[in-house]
Protein backbone atom coordinates (compact mmCIF):
# COMPACT_ATOMS: atom_id res chain seq x y z
CA UNK A 1 0.00 0.00 0.00
CA UNK A 2 1.40 3.60 -0.68
CA UNK A 3 1.21 6.61 1.05
CA UNK A 4 -1.37 7.64 -1.33
CA UNK A 5 -3.53 5.02 -1.19
CA UNK A 6 -3.16 5.22 2.71
CA UNK A 7 -3.97 8.64 3.16
CA UNK A 8 -7.11 8.48 0.49
CA UNK A 9 -8.49 5.22 3.10
CA UNK A 10 -7.73 7.20 6.36
CA UNK A 11 -8.85 10.52 4.52
CA UNK A 12 -12.36 8.49 4.19
CA UNK A 13 -12.99 7.53 7.19
CA UNK A 14 -15.27 9.48 10.00
CA UNK A 15 -13.89 11.90 12.45
CA UNK A 16 -13.67 9.47 15.48
CA UNK A 17 -11.88 6.83 14.09
CA UNK A 18 -9.28 9.27 12.25
CA UNK A 19 -8.57 10.00 16.18
CA UNK A 20 -8.19 6.48 16.89
CA UNK A 21 -6.10 6.39 13.72
CA UNK A 22 -4.07 9.28 15.22
CA UNK A 23 -4.03 7.47 18.08
CA UNK A 24 -2.62 4.30 17.18
CA UNK A 25 0.28 5.38 15.24
CA UNK A 26 1.42 7.80 18.29
CA UNK A 27 1.30 4.19 20.30
CA UNK A 28 3.40 2.73 16.97
CA UNK A 29 5.79 5.65 17.66
CA UNK A 30 6.35 5.48 21.04
CA UNK A 31 6.88 1.84 21.19
CA UNK A 32 9.62 2.27 18.49
CA UNK A 33 11.27 4.84 20.06
CA UNK A 34 11.12 2.61 23.50
CA UNK A 35 13.13 -0.26 21.53
CA UNK A 36 15.70 1.79 20.30
CA UNK A 37 16.56 2.49 23.75
CA UNK A 38 19.50 0.90 24.96
CA UNK A 39 20.32 -0.15 28.35
CA UNK A 40 23.02 1.18 30.15
CA UNK A 41 25.48 -2.02 30.88
CA UNK A 42 26.10 -2.41 34.32
CA UNK A 43 29.47 -3.67 35.87
CA UNK A 44 29.91 -7.37 36.92
CA UNK A 45 26.15 -8.22 35.54
CA UNK A 46 27.07 -11.85 34.23
CA UNK A 47 29.35 -12.36 37.36
CA UNK A 48 29.14 -15.92 38.47
CA UNK A 49 27.27 -16.50 34.76
CA UNK A 50 29.49 -19.34 33.76
CA UNK A 51 32.65 -20.63 35.29
CA UNK A 52 36.24 -21.50 33.38
CA UNK A 53 38.56 -24.57 34.41
CA UNK A 54 41.37 -24.12 36.41
CA UNK A 55 43.63 -25.93 34.17
CA UNK A 56 41.95 -23.11 30.96
CA UNK A 57 45.50 -22.10 30.17
CA UNK A 58 47.33 -25.37 30.36
CA UNK A 59 48.36 -26.56 27.11
CA UNK A 60 45.41 -29.38 25.59
CA UNK A 61 46.57 -32.94 25.31
CA UNK A 62 46.07 -33.37 21.72
CA UNK A 63 48.78 -30.72 20.30
CA UNK A 64 51.68 -32.03 22.49
CA UNK A 65 52.58 -33.98 19.72
CA UNK A 66 53.62 -30.42 18.05
CA UNK A 67 55.53 -28.80 21.07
Amino acid sequence: MTDIQLYSQISSLPSDLKKQVSDFVSSLKKKSKESKKLKERQFGYAKDFFKMAADFDEPLEDFKDYM
